[in-house]
């Protein structure tokens, strides 16, 4: 008999949803977690798109500490000293079942937790699993601080490199090219401020990208988000990049925040946190094996992410999937068969959720923002072409078309065309 139905390894977003419906459903779950706290190492931007929770808490905005609720879209293209940047605003983008709100894991992570601890789930944070237990080729549990522990499922949901995946043969090493470094601040500047700057009211907030100077042409971006009375402020880029030109990750924050643009949004802002983790960059083409006998995978293990360009997604995705975990592992309890024949049901799902839906739809998205094009020559064409129209100075006025013909010299009209028609094909 083993010592308890389900063992969760990870207590992120898909691991700790997991837990709690599993022990609603009252199976025996153990969690455990290599960070001492729970949400210790999870330091996303970020935001969190909030209708995959509301499905298990319809009511938890209302309790869950949240950041602000985002009522705000903005896109920068930088230059060393400008931005154009696109701006979308509307109420309705904060609506329920539509909202997004920015997250601090390290806070919101110990309330998901504390839901499945009241549910029965039972935690072990601070013990790194070493290996999965698998006992003449079956999966049966895992061997963690040189203690053997058996369950009838072990649910992966340790992160974006899961070595345990890896040792299973369910997941490859990573690319370079297909993950990224992410790394973020937390600045504190005050309620007041935040509303004052970002022109919001209490509650209320923005989610804002950038492309271009940050990253000093290499693939990546920048990112900002309105916590309660902090700013998330951060930078992401592919491994792969990294020593494409002088600029360290760590430097790339600064290069954002002295931005002039940026550096008054946080002038006399404290630095409360600095952290940098992995992100998944491959998209659909990345997802390992989610199952095997008496063993799935889910959250950011299963590369459960996408970067859109204009948003990054995958807290919800990463709830979703320790959602449908779950569903599948009551359904084998049920059944007294945790084989991989009852497990696929768990793909099955996810092939009909929004997860692989949207994840298929965006296939070709990692492979365009790989066009360095868009971090270099076409933030230099948006100032281009915005400076012409509206720096006056007694010149002779030239038609918009000749100045934008002008401007597009540098790209190249047929990298224009091709880079367009890419961009559609990937949307």
């Amino acid at each position: 008999m083993s010592d308890f139905d389900v063992i969760v390894v990870g207590a992120g977003l898909a691991g700790n949803t997991a837990a709690y419906l599993l022990a609603k459903a009252g199976l025996g779950v153990l969690v455990i977690e290599r960070s001492e706290t729970i949400g210790g190492k999870n330091v996303t931007g970020g935001r969190m798109y909030s209708h995959s929770l509301e499905k298990i808490f319809p009511d938890f905005a209302k309790e869950a500490p949240l950041g602000r609720r985002i009522v705000k879209e903005k896109i920068s293209l930088l230059t060393s000293d400008s931005a154009t940047t696109f701006e979308y605003a509307a109420d309705k983008l904060g609506e329920q079942g539509k909202a997004t709100y920015a997250v601090l894991r390290a806070e919101f992570d110990p309330w998901l937790a504390g839901k499945a601890e009241e549910a029965g789930a039972e935690y072990v944070t601070g013990i790194r699993v070493d290996e999965v237990l698998v006992k003449d080729g079956k999966v049966c549990g895992v061997i963690a601080g040189g203690d053997e522990m058996t369950a009838d499922v072990v649910l992966l949901a340790d992160g974006v490199n899961s070595l345990l995946a890896q040792q299973l043969g369910m997941k490859k090493e990573l690319d370079p090219s297909q993950v990224a470094v992410g790394v973020k601040e937390v600045i504190k500047i005050g309620k007041q401020k935040i509303n004052e700057r970002f022109g919001v009211a209490d509650g209320d907030g923005v989610a804002w990208l950038f492309a271009g100077d940050t990253t000093g042409g290499s693939i990546g971006g920048g990112f900002l988000y309105t916590n309660q009375d902090s700013l998330s402020v951060g930078i992401v880029t592919t491994i792969a990049e990294i020593g494409r030109n002088d600029i360290a990750p760590r430097d790339m924050v600064e290069r954002l925040k002295n931005h002039p643009v940026v550096q008054p949004l946080i002038k006399d802002g404290e630095l409360v946190e600095y952290a940098a983790h992995l992100v998944t960059e491959g998209g659909y083409d990345m997802i390992p094996t989610l199952y095997r006998d008496n063993v799935l995978v889910a959250g950011d293990a299963a590369a459960f992410v996408m970067n859109l360009g204009f948003t990054i997604r995958g807290m919800d995705l990463c709830i979703e999937s320790g959602r449908l975990a779950a569903e599948t592992i009551i359904k084998a309890k049920e059944a007294g068969d945790y084989s991989a024949k009852t497990l696929s049901q768990y793909k099955t799902a996810l092939d009909n959720s929004f997860i692989m839906k949207d994840m298929m739809h965006f296939r070709k998205m990692p492979k365009f923002i790989e066009n360095h094009r868009i971090f270099t020559q076409y933030p230099a064409l948006a100032d281009k072409i915005m400076s012409d129209l509206f720096i006056m100075h007694g010149q002779e006025p030239v038609k918009f078309k000749k100045k934008a013909m002008a401007a597009v010299k540098d790209v190249g009209l047929m990298n224009l065309l091709k880079d367009g028609i890419s961009a559609m094909g990937a949307m």
